[in-house]
């Protein structure tokens, strides 16, 4: 009897069905799959199947998030729609505007990009006002901008200055709706531009290098869907030659017409920046989009962010009207290590003499309310007694200084801006902080849950 017995079975790529060929292939990229497409005619023939492969690879990928069969209404290319659709799928999230907002028209200050069923929709997100009969920790999602393929495979990207629900890819109506360009600056920046030139075309880029651009970071420029490459290069161009130099009557008549479609823009060009790390972690719980509830009874949204060296900055996001106030955080620290409990008989005496402030209740919801005193009364705060999940875990010493950014202040001056204060991280993962020179405490809830916006009512809901 043999000791050693060796039975070698192999089994070749060609033997397998053509559904578990197709299967093993949505695993790749094209990348991967044009170098498989040159082993043989029969793989070549396979590759370049697009109602078989590049369906499957779709599907594989984004089925689970829209219906890939209703994109273009089902008859444009599967590759084409693959390509799109990884250009777009870093869209998914949240952004916020770069700088000043449009002067002709209000934009956001934070976006919110989700899949659609053959689309991808923008939505303004911002806290329901305090004036508001539902108002609580809702969040107002308006609709705001909307980006399809056509039947034809041409890109269509409108945008809604007045927020209807109702967004048509096909209206012809462009007195109300915007085309525009989404022009990306790599992953996690992108411009938003009208598309002058009244349609939109299929996806056109070009990178820094291609043109020879640059931007002050070093950067390529990318340009994004529907912008001609002959036009680029004559804005280029015109950009860095000689504006003294002389010039035809041709280019004059074009300089005119140029400046007189620039008048008739409806929408300035705006950028806006991804919120990469929009969510908490183990290792960074205060992570993320926050809101909550600011001392003059309105609803903040907050960004809180980890460096590289350990410390922590709070900002608050939106259009606050102080100077100053959008580029000096609301509190930072520079070393996040908390204090663990038991904790110091004056940190839980400092804890529990504040008041927690809580957005108007309807009148049916009972609460346990303590006594207000004449001022709290006059500001409209409330104290409730905490839910069981809201225990203080741990606490975490801050600061709110804004000496780097107002000049004027001397040195060696006191800075009333600048104090001392406290985070309170609960057992369910929020938090709250405050100041040792204020009396309460603003409770931070979570924006977004497992990739959606929590408590979002419609603009009409208002």
């Amino acid at each position: 009897m043999a000791n050693n017995l060796n039975v070698t079975c192999s089994i070749s790529f060609t033997d397998f069905p053509e559904d578990v060929q197709l299967c093993i292939l949505s695993f790749l990229g094209p990348t991967e799959i044009a170098s498989f497409a040159c082993t043989s005619k029969q793989f070549g023939s396979l590759c370049s199947n697009d109602g078989k492969l590049w369906f499957t690879l779709c599907d594989r990928r984004w089925g689970s998030k829209t219906q890939i069969v209703k994109w273009g209404e089902g008859k444009i290319p599967y590759k084409l729609l693959y390509n799109t659709l990884h250009e777009w799928e870093n869209l998914i999230g949240f952004w916020r505007r770069s700088g000043p907002g449009s002067a002709l028209i209000s934009s956001p200050s934070l976006v919110f990009f989700e899949w659609g069923p053959s689309f991808i929709l923008a939505f303004r997100v911002s806290p329901v006002e305090s004036g508001s009969e539902i108002f609580a920790y809702q969040v107002k999602k308006v609709p705001f901008l909307k980006m399809g393929i056509s039947q034809e495979g041409q890109i269509l990207n409108l945008l809604d200055p007045d927020g209807r629900a109702d967004l048509n890819l096909n209206s012809g109506d462009g007195n109300e709706l915007i085309p525009v360009n989404v022009c990306f600056m790599g992953k996690t920046h992108f411009v938003l531009e009208e598309n002058v030139f009244g349609s939109n075309s299929s996806p056109v880029h070009f990178s820094g290098e291609d043109c020879g651009f640059f931007g002050e970071d070093g950067i390529g420029i990318g340009v994004g869907s529907g912008s001609p490459p002959d036009l680029i290069m004559l804005e280029i161009y015109q950009h860095l030659a000689n504006r003294t130099s002389p010039g035809s009557d041709r280019s004059r008549r074009h300089r005119r017409k140029e400046k007189g479609r620039m008048a008739r823009r409806k929408w300035e060009p705006e950028h806006f920046v991804k919120i990469v790390n929009c969510s908490p972690t183990a290792l960074r719980p205060l992570q993320g989009l926050w809101k909550g509830i600011c001392a003059d009874m309105s609803l903040a949204f907050y960004l809180v962010a980890y460096d590289d060296i350990g410390g922590i900055a709070c900002r608050r996001l939106g259009d606050p009207p102080q100077r100053f106030s959008t580029y000096a955080p609301v509190f930072w620290t520079s070393n996040a290590t908390f204090m663990e409990s038991p904790f110091p008989l004056e940190e839980e005496s400092l804890y529990g003499s504040r008041i927690h402030l809580q957005p108007a209740q309807p009148h049916n919801e009972n609460h346990e309310q303590f006594p207000m005193s004449d001022i709290e009364g006059e500001n409209h705060i409330q104290q409730f007694h905490l839910s069981d999940n809201e225990v203080v875990n741990r606490i975490l010493l801050i600061n709110a200084s804004y000496d780097l950014v107002i000049p004027d202040l001397a040195a060696g001056t006191i800075n009333p801006r600048s104090a001392e204060g406290r985070i309170w991280q609960y057992q369910d993962g929020t938090f709250g902080f405050g100041f040792v020179r204020d009396n309460f405490v603003i409770d931070m809830k979570n924006i977004v849950c497992d990739g959606c916006i929590i408590d979002a009512v419609s603009p009409s809901s208002d």
